[in-house]
């Protein structure tokens, strides 16, 4: 949906972002801000900033900020229409009606109402979990160690014995055949007609990170196979990007989630106060899985069933976790099978130290490949190290790499240097001429790396933005012509307009980028950390460094792109070359 950019800042105007946040952060009145404990990261004193008259959020800890759009859309991870949506019902702006087209108006009607039988089929099973036929199924959850404050919160059901229970219930709503099928909940065969896709099991619905309902989980009560049944893959359940306990351990705010294997390893560790345990969905964990979790932590404790399956399913994760840019570490059960058996046999306490024993990713992954090795023997050992040396090289960075490189060597005591050759060795071996990839960012596209220039054009524009005096002197030396790349160049040009219109006012300037993943390149350009400096001779050397740099790399990259025709982009390119020189030897004053 099309939103106008007199609306989208009508509705942030109306919606002033200290009132926003501190519905969810408490926020206490400092000088001109308002500061509370960050909501994105652990911390115990206060670096989280909101300022009344900017508009704007930041965190000093972690560099998160934004305007009030961004801010929703980092906590309740709302896309921007939807940010647009929650806050024009907050200040009772009326939306204009979208128009779809015939198709799109289809696929949204039938989203919504999969959603809406979803939600209904749910507390049908609920309900029947509390009657004389659940009885079997409550028995058998209150064996299992849940309270019933657990049952309610993750809203565990029961499908009762008869196969065609839910199927008639719906249908007394009114819900049509066509749309019970399609949201997964009944099969049909020639001998028993239509019947349920669930029946006596106990059900797990399955939410999305809205705590919308878009499938369900059935755990069998007696012998029948399979003991656990998914929905089907439907308009609104995508199994390979949605994990079970997401809606609720996206809220817990610690820097890391605990991946588990199962529903009810989820359930009791969330019982148990570890409230970031998230499980993928009957299926192994897929690259859709990794990047759903990098939009809320950097880090991965995975805590999968301690028999061989589940060692070989982490040793699996951990590169695709890595892939993702989330660094990994394995948590170990023993002597119990999972943390369900672990944590009804030894407490939350011990499951916390098995936590801060976890292992390393990679180096429990070298544990495992020992196995494969004859250690005893001087070929084994030689044959299991040439093995790791190719495993590192999948370390990219140098400095990572020497990093792992000396974590082996300490580990299994051998000299760094025999074992850097061996990787260098390995590296000629196996040939290193691909280009080294990058981070992916959740849509698949190529994420850029980022480098000093980057860098230090963010710091230009938070330094235009923080000190507004410094416009004029920076606006006569660098114009958003000289940054590079389409968001920084457009950031630029925005802020140059309203410097110029004598009306600074950044928080407007993110209404301009509605896709999620330029909102938040776009937020962050205005939050760059620069460096405190001691004194004022030192801040004036170093914006002049940055404005040298900005410029230079912009005639760099111009005199690349120039057509070798254009004599009079030449001539231009040339100029400003020699006033690059001169800039070299000019004082910049900070006063």
């Amino acid at each position: 949906m099309y939103y106008s950019d007199e609306l989208i800042e009508e509705i942030r105007t109306r919606n002033d972002i200290v009132d926003v946040i501190s519905g969810y952060v408490r926020l206490q009145k400092k000088g001109s801000s308002y500061f509370g404990l960050c909501p994105f990261h652990n911390e115990k004193s206060p670096s989280f900033s909101v300022s009344r008259q900017k508009q704007m959020y930041y965190c000093f800890g972690c560099g998160a900020g934004g305007n009030v759009y961004t801010f929703l859309m980092e906590y309740e991870n709302f896309s921007f229409v939807e940010a647009v949506k929650f806050l024009a019902h907050r200040a009772g702006v009326e939306l204009p009606e979208a128009e779809y087209s015939k198709e799109t108006k289809e696929k949204a009607d039938l989203k919504a109402s999969l959603l809406e039988v979803n939600k209904t089929a749910a507390k049908y099973f609920y309900a029947q979990l509390k009657t004389e036929q659940g009885a079997h199924a409550y028995t058998y959850l209150k064996d299992r160690g849940l309270s019933d404050e657990t049952i309610t919160a993750f809203g565990l059901g029961y499908s009762n014995k008869y196969s065609d229970d839910l199927y008639k219930y719906l249908r007394s709503r009114g819900y049509s055949e066509s749309l019970i099928r399609q949201a997964g909940l009944i099969n049909t065969d020639e001998r028993q007609g239509v019947y349920d896709k669930f029946w006596n099991r106990v059900i797990f619905p399955i939410m999305d990170v809205n705590s919308r309902v878009i499938g369900f989980g059935g755990r069998v009560m007696g012998d029948a196979k399979p003991k656990y049944l998914n929905s089907p893959e439907t308009a609104v359940f995508d199994k390979s990007r949605n994990l079970y306990g997401l809606n609720r351990a996206r809220t817990s705010r610690k820097p890391y989630f605990l991946l588990c294997e199962g529903y009810m390893d989820v359930i009791s560790l969330h019982q148990a106060g570890f409230t970031n345990a998230v499980a993928s969905l009957g299926t192994a964990l897929t690259p859709g899985h990794a990047s759903l979790i990098k939009r809320y932590v950097q880090e991965v404790y995975l805590t999968y069933d301690s028999d061989e399956a589940g060692t070989r399913a982490a040793l699996r994760a951990v590169p695709i976790l890595k892939e993702a840019g989330i660094s990994a570490k394995i948590i170990r059960m023993d002597p119990y099978k999972d943390p369900d058996e672990f944590i009804k046999n030894l407490g939350a306490e011990a499951y916390e130290e098995r936590i801060r024993k976890a292992r390393n990713g990679f180096m429990f992954s070298l544990e495992m490949l020992e196995k494969d090795y004859d250690m005893a023997s001087p070929e084994g050992k030689t044959a299991f190290f040439r093995e790791a040396a190719v495993r590192l090289l999948g370390f990219e960075e140098e400095l990572e790499r020497n990093n792992y490189i000396e974590a082996v060597a300490s580990a299994y005591k051998v000299s760094r240097d025999s074992l850097e050759k061996l990787v260098t060795k390995a590296a000629v071996s196996v040939g290193m001429a691909k280009p080294a990839s990058r981070p992916k960012r959740s849509d698949g596209s190529v994420k850029p790396k980022e480098d000093g220039i980057l860098t230090s054009q963010k710091a230009l524009l938070t330094w235009m933005i923080e000190d507004e005096k410094l416009y004029g002197k920076i606006s006569k030396l660098i114009g958003p012509e000289d940054f590079t790349g389409d968001i920084y160049r457009t950031v630029a040009k925005l802020l140059y307009e309203q410097y110029e219109n004598g009306e600074l006012n950044p928080a407007k300037i993110l209404n301009h980028f509605t896709g999620e993943e330029e909102h938040r390149e776009a937020a962050a350009l205005f939050h760059t950390k620069i460096r405190q400096l001691r004194t004022k001779e030192e801040e004036e050397q170093a914006l002049k460094d940055v404005i040298l740099r900005v410029k230079a790399h912009s005639i760099e990259v111009r005199t690349m792109e120039l057509d070798s025709t254009d004599m009079a982009g030449l001539q231009k390119l040339m100029e400003e070359k020699r006033k690059l020189e001169d800039l070299k030897t000019l004082h910049i004053s900070i006063n």
